[in-house]
């Protein structure tokens, strides 16, 4: 342990919590260091974990010319000069007020600005980085000195790697994982997801600090424990842990009221005081209890997210374009510009909350009601058709109030032919909003398990046999789920997500949910699965009062 103590601050760390049992970790396969790691095989023991850190970051794959310790003592007093490392000014692309000390020595808090400085200097592309000095922090526990640190710093900044991302590096990649994130939370963590909804103007700013509860408010202990595994697996661990803290937060806290005026702060102050109520190994367990997406589906989503952005023309930190995006955000459903006979304002804001970010975005632009369109099943299809995602809204005559989510354009029906097709992706959803608010989530992907068992959809018509592939989908449609495969479902169940034909529309299949509209669009039914204990969409058969499809509009 003395080999790696030199930034350390003992009197600041539980060193009852260290064993000086002499370990070595001698296993290269992939999966047994996966469980040694989400275990804490090195958690407790500083110098093995010094030394699986540095075996991890040396095996990245990194580009051709990275700069390494000998570079880092080549720069350092050129750069810092005289200057107290105390009093080092930080790069924009850090947040000055945000640098985590993590139990070190006078010496080491020194040390990191020193080495963000160097990096600045060796990477002049990163534009946005706020979890640098976190990582350089933590990772100045695990080495014998400062340019051994940047080395590792800058492998990890230096990775090659397209299927391993590991830290962000400008604006549009962070607020794109922010984006991500937000739709990962309104997946699964929907509990916490109403409540964000309920007490905050702007959610997605409240995601926006996702980064931050894990590289800046969370203790050292559980930053370190989070790390062992991210070396590992990657990015994607870092989604599972910030929903675990948020699932946690809304436990803990549910049904008491809020500590401050804002709940990014009160969530800041849990993340920070979370010894008090959970412990590392339990977050990780909560963290990897939940069934994410695969990596694939993640990194279609992230780039769904960040073409969104681009095409808003946001792609760098400026005041104006955060503004804008915000407004973008929060002023989508604005009570002058929105009209429904239908829903309210307020009603829609909340079908908003709901959508993917990278939609949530845009404005809503109504594109058919029966009021105005009549009840006429070609010309719902010719309005609608050319744009996607829609959001179907449908009003009983028992003021009833039902819609869903619609991913895929209608123009997908005529794929089949003559024949009922079924197409959309699994971002699809239906919801009730009239007499109680609920909204249902797929089977085929919540409950994969029940896919094999059909559904009462499957009487009605035969889905085509071929499944959807990334492929075959145009780039600037981009999907989380755009191959069912990616579920290992059967074919016959691979695409139930939408339907339509010239005598029938079929929506559903979510939670046991399912609509069906006849051609008049006067009359519909629904069916309902009883595996689960939630309410029916709407009556089992409804007249039609009025229906409405929106669209969304840059």
């Amino acid at each position: 342990m003395e080999e790696f103590s030199r930034f350390v601050d003992w009197d600041k760390m539980d060193v009852s919590a260290q064993s000086q049992d002499t370990k070595e970790l001698t296993c290269t396969d992939f999966h047994e260091l996966k469980q040694l790691a989400r275990q804490g095989f090195w958690a407790k023991n500083h110098s093995l974990r010094a030394k699986v850190y540095h075996k991890l970051i040396s095996n990245i794959p990194c580009r051709t010319v990275t700069p390494d310790a000998n570079v880092y003592r080549d720069i350092v007093v050129k750069i810092v000069g005289k200057r107290s490392s105390g009093s080092l000014p930080l790069p924009e692309f850090v947040d000055d007020s945000l640098v985590p000390t993590y139990c070190l020595n006078a010496e080491g808090v020194g040390a990191v600005r020193k080495i963000i400085l160097c990096i600045a200097n060796q990477f002049p592309d990163i534009s946005f980085c706020p979890a640098l000095p976190s990582v350089i922090a933590l990772l100045l526990h695990y080495n014998k000195d400062e340019a051994e640190c940047f080395e590792q710093v800058c492998r990890i900044l230096a990775c090659n790697d397209p299927s391993k991302r590991l830290i962000d590096q400008t604006f549009l990649a962070f607020e794109s994982s922010c984006m991500t994130f937000g739709d990962l939370v309104n997946k699964y963590c929907q509990a916490a997801h109403k409540l964000m909804v309920a007490v905050s103007e702007d959610v997605l700013e409240v995601y926006s600090d996702w980064q931050r509860w894990l590289f800046g408010e969370l203790p050292m202990a559980y930053v370190a424990r989070v790390f062992d595994v991210f070396l590992v697996e990657g990015y994607k661990v870092l989604y599972r842990v910030a929903l675990a803290l948020l699932k946690f937060f809304h436990k803990v806290r549910a049904g008491q009221p809020m500590e401050s005026d804002s709940v990014q702060q009160d969530i800041r102050a849990f993340v920070r005081d979370i010894a008090k109520s959970v412990s590392p190994e339990r977050l990780l367990e909560k963290a990897f209890a939940i069934r994410l997406f695969s990596r694939k589906e993640i990194q279609l989503l992230q780039m769904a997210n960040e073409k969104a952005l681009q095409q808003k023309g946001i792609t760098v930190k400026q005041k104006r374009c955060l503004l804008m995006f915000q407004q973008n955000v929060h002023l989508a459903v604005h009570a002058e510009n929105f009209k429904s006979e239908i829903v309210s304002v307020k009603e829609m804001r909340d079908i908003w909350s709901w959508i993917p970010e990278r939609f949530a975005l845009c404005q809503p632009l109504l594109l058919f009601t029966t009021l105005e369109h009549g009840c006429s099943l070609s010309r719902f299809y010719s309005h609608s058709e050319g744009h996607e995602p829609t959001l179907l809204l449908i009003k009983t005559t028992a003021k009833e109030v039902c819609g869903a989510y619609l991913s895929t354009d209608w123009s997908e029906r005529r794929r089949g032919g003559n024949k009922l097709s079924f197409f959309g992706t699994g971002e699809c959803f239906v919801f009730r909003l009239q007499p109680e608010v609920e909204r249902y989530e797929w089977v085929i992907i919540k409950h994969p398990e029940l896919a094999s068992a059909g559904s009462e959809t499957e009487n009605h018509a035969q889905p085509a046999s071929s499944t959807l592939s990334s492929s075959s989908i145009p780039s600037d449609r981009l999907s989380p789920f755009l191959a069912a495969r990616h579920f290992n479902l059967p074919s016959k169940t691979a695409s139930m997500f939408m339907a339509g034909s010239s005598e029938c529309i079929i929506v559903g299949g979510g939670d046991g949910q399912a609509l069906y509209l006849d051609a008049d669009l006067n009359h519909g039914r629904t069916s309902h699965c009883n595996t689960f204990n939630n309410q029916p969409l709407c009556s089992e058969s409804f007249q039609i009062s009025i229906l409405e499809v929106w669209g969304f509009r840059d």
